[in-house]
């Protein structure tokens, strides 16, 4: 087999993970990626002595990562470590409140029980039902294609169906969550869970509870040195491997004779392969890499999901109060979702995220007695609006919101400033629109309606990534990355 030559589209993190998996089954692997660093959004940089990871910021499922260096056989405490962490978010409320979302279930009860008066059976049975959900519905996605007849014959089909809810199909995440809990607090938290794949949760299925037994159950975590020590990580096991890099390359054309991938094109060089994997968003996949443009047509009729308004402040004094991940809800959360996904305009009280990974590596990631502030609001997935006026609308409000609930003037402290905006996220991760996940979830179909891993009309193509099955987010990546090794071991390892 090691005369098989596959061909990777974009070092993101499901690119470097198919990769890896593919040159452990004998490919020869070569990545090209247009940038002239690895890791797609889950990228870094530096500013005046504050460092910024710049894309997602939330770890869970390590074992994801553990497997890969598991299957190459390589110690991963010589290329990356983590930490559990003991608090997963601190959620700030418009009246005062501030709730710690434990990660220690009893911790978290009780923390709810104190600041809300929730039952605490409310919270075990809710997260419960998420664990169950998880490991016998979610699993079916994350491990299998849904558009592969085998999946029918490997997949614990049945078991899934014994855990399924009807609740799950037809009432929506914010429906569900308020039949759950007591306090509208709770149901706010627990609808955030839709935002992780960019969906609205007054729209998108209950089934999407099942976020939460991620963070809740199995726990979040910390890797060190920031989000960018994975993409350092897996970057480095490849290369451990013998995968093939070539940064700055943009591929033109992916080549097709009859019904099967020949070659691509990059820089009016042909280089020719058995197997061609795309971890760019499969919009762009079909537009511009194989000139299809019914397809692609196709799949622009799909609602994108959200995209991202993100501020990197370094603040020149220390927040005691702020832990590494933060969250200010908005007073209204279903006028800022109606904003997102229907009317487009701008939202005056938006939910703000703060990640400060200085939090954990004190002066590793910010001068001393200063820290690196990511902050990031959702918004709408770009459709022309002037995201110049609208980054400079938005400081204000998160500003303003900021002064309010934590009762003092940030806005003098703030000493470094950049800002990414859906414009940027397009160009820079070649993201359709700048959606951060691709298309939404906002239907109960929408799981079987992401493009497959695999394309149904070329042999030897396929797809990777955030933008396909089974979805957007650092875990979904690193799954699909192994249900396309998985597909392609089935039909040329048979």
């Amino acid at each position: 087999m090691s005369s098989k030559k596959a061909i990777i589209i974009g070092a993101g993190v499901g690119g470097m993970a198919t990769a890896i998996r593919l040159k452990l089954q004998g490919y020869h692997v070569q990545v090209f990626e247009k940038n002239d660093y690895p890791g797609g959004k889950l990228s870094h940089f530096e500013t005046n002595g504050f460092r910024f990871d710049a894309g997602p910021s939330l770890f869970t499922s390590p074992h994801l990562i553990e497997e890969l260096f598991a299957l190459a056989n390589e110690p991963i405490d010589e290329y990356f470590r983590y930490e559990k962490l003991t608090v997963a978010c601190n959620y700030f409320y418009e009246d005062g409140v501030c709730i710690k979302a434990y990660t220690n279930k009893e911790a978290f009860a009780a923390e709810l029980k104190e600041k809300t008066n929730e039952p605490s059976q409310n919270i075990y049975r809710y997260l419960n039902d998420a664990k169950s959900a998880y490991n016998y519905i979610a699993i079916i996605f994350l491990k299998y294609s849904l558009h592969a007849i085998q999946t029918l014959f490997k997949a614990p089909i049945f078991k899934a169906i014994g855990k399924l809810k009807l609740a799950y199909l037809f009432k929506s995440l914010n429906d569900y969550n308020k039949s759950a809990f007591k306090s509208p607090k709770l149901v706010q938290l627990f609808n955030r869970f839709a935002t992780y794949n960019g969906s609205n949760p007054y729209r998108a299925p209950a089934m999407l509870s099942l976020i939460s037994h991620l963070e809740h159950n199995e726990g979040a975590f910390y890797p060190q040195g920031g989000m960018i020590s994975i993409t350092n990580a897996l970057y480095n096991l490849a290369l451990k491997l013998g995968v093939q890099f070539s940064f700055g390359k943009s591929v033109q054309e992916i080549q097709t004779k009859g019904n099967c991938v020949t070659c691509v094109k990059v820089d009016k060089e042909v280089y020719d392969a058995a197997i061609v994997v795309s971890n760019m968003d499969v919009y762009f996949t079909y537009k511009n890499l194989l000139n299809d443009s019914s397809k692609a047509a196709e799949i622009k009729k799909q609602e994108r999901s959200s995209s991202a308004l993100i501020f990197y402040w370094g603040m020149n004094k220390t927040f005691p109060t702020l832990d590494l991940h933060n969250i200010f809800f908005s007073a209204d959360y279903q006028a800022e979702f109606d904003a997102i996904f229907n009317t487009g305009l701008p939202f005056n009280d938006p939910t703000v995220y703060i990640n400060i990974t200085n939090k954990l590596e004190p002066g590793k990631h910010a001068p001393i007695g200063k820290e690196n502030w990511f902050v990031m609001i959702n918004v709408p997935a770009n459709n022309g609006q002037d995201w110049t006026n609208l980054a400079l609308y938005y400081r204000k409000a998160i500003i303003q919101k900021l002064n309010q609930i934590m009762g003092e003037n940030i806005e003098p402290y703030i000493e470094v400033a950049e800002v990414l905006t859906p414009v940027s996220i397009e160009s820079k991760t070649a993201s359709y629109m700048g959606s951060l996940y691709g298309t939404s979830s906002n239907s109960k179909m929408a799981a079987f309606m992401r493009h497959p891993n695999d394309s149904k009309t070329s042999n030897g193509l396929y797809f990777v990534g955030g933008s396909v099955h089974p979805g957007g987010g650092i875990p979904l990546c690193l799954s699909s990355a192994s249900i396309v090794a998985n597909l392609i071991k089935d039909k040329y390892h048979a």
